[in-house]
């Protein structure tokens, strides 16, 4: 398999993560939107990361497109296959990664646009900081060290990769002192060998 983009990107990480928990050997091609749309256009006519291209060729070309066909192959499955676990899991994940893309929108905003729409920033840093204020709500009823018990799983994985995006490409935005569930489980993810090894400081495009 190949693993198309760069892991500064929430969505390429957690894919990134994903397959080595499995154990599935990847090769990962850091190539860069701005700077490799040509590369990318073959697997990926948006230009979009991440691209996973599988063994036989074909290509995935959006994240849960590409954790559903992982967990169609595992054994263990990082989520529950059914039930309230599994729906719980989906809603966790999709506000994660809904995070994300808000987080990515605003960069865009303010980096590209020589004068920024201050509602539309202000739209989506309210998105960002309500969305916050429930994933901290959802964490704090937990015990359990990850989402769903001892080990980190899909749920777990998207939160982390999200919260170290909004952290590192929006200074100030992401206050951990008020959200000191999610700040003791992004340290507790971020401590993790493998999240240590699929990780890439944020690098601004188009710079």
């Amino acid at each position: 398999m190949i693993l198309i983009g760069q892991y500064d990107s929430p969505f390429v990480r957690r894919v990134g993560i994903a397959l080595t928990l499995y154990g599935i050997g990847f090769e990962h091609k850091p190539w860069s939107t701005f700077r490799d749309g040509d590369k990318i256009a073959p697997y990926n006519p948006l230009r979009r990361v991440p691209v996973l291209v599988l063994d036989d060729g074909e290509a995935l070309i959006d994240s849960p497109t590409m954790i559903d066909y992982l967990d169609e192959q595992a054994a263990a499955p990082l989520m529950a296959r059914s039930g309230a676990d599994r729906q719980k899991a989906l809603y966790i994940m999709a506000l994660a990664t809904g995070l994300a893309d808000k987080a990515v929108s605003l960069f865009y905003e303010q980096a590209f646009h020589p004068a920024p729409s201050d509602l539309w920033v202000d739209r989506c840093r309210q998105q960002i900081t309500d969305g916050l204020a429930v994933l901290e709500a959802e964490r704090l009823r937990l015990t359990t060290p990850f989402w769903f018990g001892d080990q980190p799983g899909h749920a777990d994985i998207a939160v982390a990769c999200t919260l170290r995006f909004i952290s590192e490409a929006h200074d100030g935005l992401l206050d951990f002192r008020a959200c000191p569930a999610l700040e003791a489980h992004h340290q507790a993810c971020e401590a993790l060998p493998v999240f240590q090894a699929v990780a890439q400081t944020f690098s601004p495009p188009g710079r």
